[in-house]
């Protein structure tokens, strides 16, 4: 054991092994690949891409959306290069502790099995509420008992149940995307839906920039909500077959895929519809029809396009949900197993599953939406706030702990070259994305301060998240003691039972 241990970093056979004492390495390259573009296609590219046009124009919702998505890169670059040395499921909690400090690592994987757990109810309410589109007189929570009765059985029986679900998922949702943009080029051309449009609507007034700093400040917040998930790649090294092949693969393609996906999309969105169209600003759950893909396929002359969006973004919710299930329930079992959450939730069964921690989320996951019909939702609507900063903070964490462990690296004498997988433009990457990661924090309601005086009840209401976040941190410093753990002490060894 203690030779497996000495040689995880230099023998890439040795990761192949089902080494995360209790869960199976069973998520192959296909699945990691597809959970990689789950992770940055959702919602937020099928409705909130048209508030963003809306409030900035094309041109601010389109800069916008490159600078995160550099961000996200460069977050998923630096997960990916310490995933691939030591992939480890919970992989967050455990590369804070190990290259800053136990204490921050105890803070970020709490923090981030309550994001997760707190976007199921989130997720169960869309799904219902999209379902209603079709099925108006069926209440809501029958569905959403149904879409949790799915998310559950994908999730229980084995990893490769997450990972196939996801698979197909994602599939239904990179098809949409190309169609759309495919149809969209042609119209703008003029070979698809009559006339050329040309540059009209993209340059609007003169300028595809619209409301100033103010206006594209607060796009960059609906942009980085849009990118949250794509650090699940990493999540998932701890249960994948060959993850010094399989992670790598994933992460080099999540430059291409937000260029294509995201890029494209907007570039598609603000040709063919003007920013000043109301219903731009109106897309949400509540009105399917005024998704700006269903506007841009109902110009183009396809009378079905509601239905269809309406199938695809009900696909992109039960991922979502799916993927909170998986997320939330493996980074439990994580700080099971490090003894920072207790010990029944570092148990699994026979197929690698950790029941206990699936069983614990889907509780909290269904009594939070069950929630949302008493007392006018306030206790939904407040643990939706405390969840509201988390993906951030994940990022943030991801990216200093990568920073400290490539210092730490060095420090030890060890050599670059033999990295499996090494994040380009260090330190520029990891300082990159702390710098916006901490403008997109801070920047959450920087309306409250604009004013005559300052708004505490949105303060609150918005920056819940912040209070809990740094009690969990400093609260396990006082009474465990940790420190901040020495660059020579630095433990790059993938640990086992």
């Amino acid at each position: 054991m203690e030779s497996l241990k000495t040689d995880t970093i230099n023998n890439p056979d040795v990761v192949s092994q089902d080494s995360s004492s209790g869960l199976k390495r069973k998520l192959k390259t296909r699945h990691l690949s597809m959970i990689a573009i789950g992770g940055t296609i959702g919602t937020g590219l099928f409705l909130g891409s048209g508030g963003a046009i809306s409030q900035s124009g094309p041109g601010g919702a389109l800069l916008s959306y490159i600078i995160i998505g550099i961000m996200v890169y460069f977050v998923v670059s630096s997960l990916g290069e310490m995933a691939t040395i030591l992939p480890i499921a919970g992989s967050f909690e455990a590369y804070a502790s190990r290259f800053v400090d136990p204490a921050l690592g105890f803070a970020l994987g709490w923090n981030y099995w309550f994001l997760w757990a707190s976007a199921i109810p989130a997720e169960l309410s869309a799904g219902a509420l999209i379902m209603q589109y079709w099925f108006p007189h069926i209440p809501a929570v029958v569905w959403s008992a149904l879409f949790m009765a799915l998310i559950l059985a994908l999730n229980i029986f084995s990893v490769r149940g997450y990972g196939e679900g996801e698979y197909w998922f994602s599939m239904v949702k990179v098809a949409s995307v190309i169609l759309f943009i495919l149809i969209g080029l042609a119209m703008i051309v003029g070979i698809f839906g009559g006339h050329a449009i040309g540059f009209s609507n993209f340059l609007l007034g003169g300028s595809p920039f619209h409301g100033g700093f103010n206006a594209m400040a607060g796009v960059l917040l609906i942009a980085g909500f849009a990118f949250s998930g794509a650090e699940l790649v990493g999540l998932t090294a701890g249960e994948s077959d060959n993850p010094r092949i399989s992670v790598p693969k994933a992460i080099r393609q999540v430059f291409w895929r937000i260029l294509i996906f995201y890029v494209l999309a907007i570039i598609v969105i603000g040709f063919i519809l003007p920013y000043t169209d109301p219903r731009l600003l109106d897309s949400g759950l509540n009105d399917i029809a005024v998704s700006p893909f269903t506007l841009v396929f109902k110009r183009a002359g396809l009378a079905f396009a509601a239905s269809l969006m309406n199938a695809v973004i009900l696909t992109a919710v039960l991922s979502a949900g799916n993927s909170a299930m998986y997320a939330s329930s493996r980074m439990l079992w994580a700080l099971g197993k490090s003894g920072k959450a207790p010990k029944i939730f570092n148990k699994v069964n026979h197929r690698g599953v950790p029941l206990n921690t699936i069983y614990l989320t889907t509780l909290i996951g269904f009594s939070a939406f069950l929630s949302s019909f008493f007392g006018n939702g306030v206790i939904y609507n407040w643990l939706l706030n405390i969840g509201g900063l988390s993906g951030f903070i994940a990022w943030l964490g991801i990216s200093f702990s990568h920073y400290r462990f490539r210092k730490a690296y060095i420090r030890q004498g060890r050599d670059l070259n033999e990295l499996p997988y090494k994040a380009k433009f260090y330190p520029f990457g990891p300082v990159f994305s702390i710098i916006v990661g901490l403008i997109i924090v801070f920047g959450q309601d920087y309306s409250a301060f604009s004013g005559s005086s300052v708004n505490w009840a949105s303060l609150l209401t918005t920056y819940i998240g912040l209070p809990v976040f740094f009690i969990l941190w400093f609260g396990y410093k006082y009474f465990k003691k940790t420190k901040v753990v020495p660059l020579l002490e630095c433990d790059f060894e993938h640990q086992e039972d």
